[in-house]
């Protein structure tokens, strides 16, 4: 029997036997639906690319299509793909395409019901695989470490591997240390153990190319047994003594120190129970009384020596002059103006000359602490009051004094690049040759001329350079340095361009012979001598460093750290000797101008180099001062 009525039904049923028994009546009951719509959807179908990809995205040698479908009815019958327009076929397994070229692969799902989907496109490219690596890698070795006098390394030497590859790339780095298998290299292998020592190593690439194994040998030694010895310190005093045993004027402590072992890192001194200082100079000590200087020596090691002293007693000698008085109306440090009237100290001495700003000062803070300690000192004497000492202080505080030149504000001129020289143009004969190391030496032909900076025209300012007198045999060179000066090329009253820094600028001098022209190093040629001191006279081939300050007519001449020459330009001032053409110092009395360096003849050889300039008051080309320093030179 057959229900196809939708719903609930119970059928009772029994039998009876052909002797008319009859079993007692069962039920059963079901319940009958309508049938599901019939699947009218046809499957989805996914396709994905595998294989290795060049640059381009092309397949490198093949590439692998791989087929997938769902169908969530009546269930995926079959897949079927046709590669590059060929008959369609039942898909089995992933599709591997290794034939070069462009490919399009079309595939499609059929399910149970018979629904075949819209049949889908990859297309891609298959291009041939590069020429197999045969190239080993390139591997090198480095080897560091303390070394001693003969080369050894001291302790433990440390060996670094580096390898490249540029086709399929390193795979890995080995090593064998003194014949060992080799092992594979992870990090520099560190070799304390003393003796002889060789290492070898190779590299090798991804497919499996090695190098040749290569060696390095090296020898380790034992370290040497700790210092634990302090560095000998020793003082000197000098000065000249009185009847009594005590020092005129002033006496001053030379610091020596040795160390056989690890060497001297520092000696440091007291003075009268002050905190203890680095020693980097002679001290002198020049106030009157007994004093007591303590010193102590420190090595590389750690291992300080103990604590020994001296005592003198200073004594007044009365006014002494000063060798060269430094006469600025107003106390300057370095390229900052304080403000603070420039008052004499001591002699013919003043403020400027006990600030000793031009020192190779090991750092600014050392030469902040010395400014303090002047500025008070001359407060207690009553040469300034307390705002005054106040001044100085901050204007220490405020210069580039003891700092390098980059952070003093000093702008380069002349540096170690060929562009820097460049912008200097030579006037006159004879020239220099741009060295090697960025210095310029003048060339040994021709007669005189000049190198000059016509990029701009300075008001006030410090220029700082390095000079050294390379004359052959056993001649000086004569040279000089050329300051506020009008452009060379628009003088009316010139027609030789260097004459223009001769007769309307002022030359600094560089002369360090004893015979021949009366202006030595110094001088400001002819209206200024400066007589030569034989222990400022440095050897021939020794750079020496100048600076020479402009302020106002106001010029200061500084050798090795030394003030050497102060001049004032008065317009009566007159050249000597007497040259009828020449303007005098009325004709030199510019706010501003230019720089130059003179090459003055054939046996005359100079060498120049880290010309820089610090501008010291905000003066535009035509000297007047301007409210807006961003527009001026």
């Amino acid at each position: 029997m057959t229900v196809n009525q939708p719903g609930q039904h119970t059928l009772s049923y029994r039998a009876t036997d052909k002797a008319g028994n009859t079993s007692a009546a069962q039920q059963v009951s079901f319940t009958v639906v309508d049938p599901p719509a019939p699947d009218t959807t046809p499957p989805t179908v996914t396709a994905a690319l595998s294989g290795q990809l060049d640059d381009d995205g092309a397949y490198l040698g093949s590439a692998t299509v791989t087929l997938s479908a769902t169908d969530t009815e009546s269930g995926v019958d079959r897949i079927e793909y046709s590669l590059d327009g060929q008959p369609y076929a039942v898909y089995s397994a992933p599709v591997t395409v290794n034939q070069p070229g462009q490919h399009t692969l079309s595939y499609r799902a059929t399910d149970k019901a018979g629904n075949t989907s819209a049949a889908q496109q990859v297309s891609f490219t298959v291009v041939d695989p590069p020429a197999p690596d045969t190239t080993a890698p390139t591997v090198t070795a480095a080897v560091s470490g303390q070394r001693d006098d003969a080369g050894a390394y001291v302790g433990s030497a440390t060996v670094t591997l580096s390898a490249t590859d540029t086709e399929s790339g390193v795979d890995r780095i080995e090593y064998s240390l003194d014949g060992q298998p080799y092992a594979v290299y992870s990090a520099p292998v560190t070799v304390n153990q003393p003796g002889q020592h060789t290492l070898s190593y190779r590299a090798t690439d991804k497919a499996g190319n090695t190098s040749a194994a290569q060696q390095v040998s090296f020898t380790v030694v034992d370290p040497p047994a700790p210092d634990t010895t302090p560095p000998t310190v020793t003082a000197a005093l000098s000065g000249q003594l009185d009847d009594d045993g005590a020092y005129l004027g002033s006496a001053t402590v030379i610091l020596s120190a040795a160390d056989a072992g690890s060497g001297v890192d520092r000696i440091e001194y007291s003075l009268d129970g002050q905190p203890y200082a680095r020693y980097s100079a002679p001290v002198t000590v020049n106030q009157a009384g007994p004093h007591t200087l303590s010193y102590r020596a420190t090595d590389k090691a750690g291992n300080t020596s103990g604590t020994a002293s001296v005592t003198f007693t200073v004594v007044a000698s009365g006014p002494q002059p000063c060798p060269v008085p430094d006469t600025r109306p107003t106390v300057w440090l370095g390229t900052v103006d304080s403000g603070v009237p420039n008052r004499v100290v001591e002699g013919d001495c003043t403020i400027n000359n006990a600030i000793q700003d031009e020192r190779a000062w090991p750092n600014h803070g050392e030469f902040v602490t010395h400014v303090g300690a002047v500025a008070e000192h001359l407060h207690h004497l009553g040469v300034i009051n307390h705002k005054e000492h106040g001044r100085l202080v901050s204007a220490a505080g405020r210069s580039g004094v003891g700092k390098p030149d980059g952070k003093a504000g000093y702008q380069p001129l002349l540096d170690a690049s060929a562009a820097s020289f460049a912008r200097w143009q030579q006037v006159g004969a004879g020239g220099f040759t741009r060295n090697a190391d960025g210095s310029i030496t003048s060339r040994p032909v021709g007669g005189l001329g000049m190198l000059w900076f016509p990029v701009t025209a300075y008001g006030d300012f410090s220029l700082k350079l390095q000079w050294r007198d390379d004359a052959p045999g056993a001649g000086r060179a004569n040279s000089g340095v050329f300051v506020r000066f009008p452009d060379v090329h628009r003088h009316p009253a010139e027609s030789r361009p260097e004459w223009v820094a001769i007769k309307y600028g002022h030359e600094l001098q560089i002369h360090d012979r004893p015979d021949g022209d009366q202006y030595k190093t110094g001088s400001v040629y002819g209206f200024d001598r400066v007589d030569l001191a034989g222990s400022r006279v440095t050897p021939k081939g020794t750079w020496n460093d100048y600076e020479i300050r402009v302020v106002g007519q106001h010029y200061s001449v500084f050798r090795n750290g030394e003030l050497i020459n102060e001049y004032v330009n008065t317009p009566d001032a007159v050249f000597s000797p007497p040259r009828a053409d020449d303007p005098g110092g009325a004709g030199r009395q510019h706010a501003s101008g230019h720089i130059g360096l003179q090459n003055h003849g054939a046996a005359d050889v100079v060498s120049f180099r880290n010309v820089r300039i610090a501008p010291l008051s905000p003066c535009c080309p035509n000297g007047t001062p301007s409210a807006t320093p961003s527009s001026c030179c």
